[in-house]
């Protein structure tokens, strides 16, 4: 044990277990009108990333017709080689612009926020906890739900050295409740 620099480690079993009851209770009174989602991918690095959450869209066609607002929540689980795990709360607000109408393909841009339980992840070293999510996805209607690619950036911003954001690139399901 190396004195005040070591850092317990937390399975994300664990993790998962207690943030996910939190992040359900905290949607509850929208969870009619939410929409359930799960995205599996890989970091630029090649490590295994899973996110799971909750959604909801609002419409902005008084804008644009073909213009909504996504907004979502969930947790980002990031598995690492020998335990060096980490996972995220992430919060991201959307664009999304649907190209043939409600079921149709979309693509959407997003800046949002994720909060880290660690400030490693395999040999990156992101200086802070929080971290800004740039989103970019594509995507088209499949049963009652969509599926949906995904290219996310995390990164400080420059907010503190050094700034070794990470990639991720994912394939995603959203289903209705």
């Amino acid at each position: 044990m190396a004195g005040n620099n070591h850092m317990q480690r937390i399975s994300l079993r664990r993790l998962a277990a207690a943030l996910l009851p939190g992040i359900i209770l905290l949607s509850a009174p929208v969870m009619s009108q939410a929409d359930g989602y799960i995205m599996l991918g890989a970091t630029s690095k090649g490590a295994p990333a899973m996110s799971l959450g909750l959604d909801r869209t609002f419409d902005l066609a008084r804008w644009h017709p073909q213009l909504t607002l996504r907004l979502g929540s969930g947790v980002l689980l990031l598995l690492g080689d020998d335990g060096d795990d980490n996972a995220a709360w992430t919060l991201t607000p959307a664009l999304r612009w649907s190209f043939a109408g409600e079921r149709g393909v979309f693509a959407e841009a997003g800046i949002g926020a994720a909060l880290f339980l660690n400030t490693r992840h395999e040999e990156r070293h992101l200086s802070t906890a929080f971290q800004f999510e740039d989103r970019l996805a594509f995507g088209m209607a499949l049963g009652r739900g969509e599926l949906s690619a995904s290219l996310i950036h995390y990164s400080n911003a420059g907010i503190k050295r050094p700034n070794n954001g990470f990639e991720i690139l994912s394939l995603g399901y959203r289903h209705s409740f």
